[in-house]
């Protein structure tokens, strides 16, 4: 990997990470099109720990609400009344929600990687979320407020958040869909999903952080993934912005249909070569 194909993935990791069009997949299939050969072992890693790039973006971008949880879960336990307040209680539903995908990835991590490999099951899975954006967009009352979740609607989120380990299955667009579902406002439902992404992106890097130190390849490749990380935290934190004012006023079918079109044409290219 160059620092040419470090600066697009980390482009289309910042864009793609928050939107709900499956960052994974896109790391899967930009190089899939522009026909680059990339080593299967260097390429997940670069492509988990450029995460942590997006994981910066949105603990900035959410550091008002992450030290107001931290605080209220702090005094919840010391005054032994830990769902007291609503921020105590959105902290232990994120921990509640981040358990399924944490054992999914505990129990799934080899299949996933083999998964990296394949551009035509990546597309097909780009089209599961489509579907699931499409039925949510269309079923949901989106009246919830985030301060009305509740430990159950936290847990199913979390169980659509396990989905999105095969890169195509989008873990913001399973979240928000899952919040969708619900009854949840876009707006409440992306501020979740969001906030839920922080703890199972901080495990992938670190697991990562770990494979990648006692490789033979670290030093050689830690510019590329210095590279990949800040232009992904940069593009990451702007993309978050955009996203929460944008679902406002506008549905999801717009992402729905954008993953129809870059999953046609990349089963298209697939068929032809």
């Amino acid at each position: 990997m160059n620092f040419i194909q470090a600066i697009i993935l980390g482009i289309v990791q910042g864009l793609t990470e928050f939107l709900p069009i499956s960052s994974s997949a896109h790391l899967v299939i930009v190089p899939y099109l522009f026909n680059w050969t990339l080593d299967p072992t260097k390429a997940f890693i670069f492509d988990v720990l450029v995460q942590l790039g997006t994981l910066v973006a949105v603990v900035v971008y959410f550091w008002g609400d992450l030290t107001a949880i931290f605080r209220a879960v702090f005094n919840g336990i010391k005054e032994k009344a830990p769902f007291k307040s609503s921020d105590s209680r959105l902290g232990w539903f994120i921990v509640l929600g981040t358990i399924p995908a944490g054992l999914a990835g505990l129990l799934l991590k080899d299949r996933v990687e083999a998964v990296f490999n394949s551009p035509m099951i990546t597309a097909v899975l780009l089209l599961v979320t489509a579907i699931l954006l499409s039925l949510a967009e269309y079923f949901s009352k989106k009246e919830r407020k985030l301060e009305e979740l509740t430990w159950q609607d936290s847990l199913l989120v979390g169980l659509f958040q396990a989905l999105a380990i095969f890169p195509g299955i989008s873990r913001s667009g399973a979240t928000m869909s899952g919040g969708l579902f619900k009854g949840y406002t876009r707006e409440a439902a992306a501020r979740f999903s969001f906030l839920l992404s922080i703890p199972i992106m901080l495990a992938a890097g670190l697991l990562s952080l770990i494979d990648l130190v006692s490789s033979a390849f670290f030093l050689d490749f830690l510019p590329v993934l210095l590279l990949g990380f800040v232009i992904a935290g940069v593009i990451g934190y702007l993309s978050i912005r955009w996203l929460l004012g944008y679902v406002k006023n506008h549905s999801l079918y717009g992402f729905a249909i954008y993953c129809v079109v870059i999953s046609v044409v990349t089963i298209t290219v697939y068929l032809v070569r």
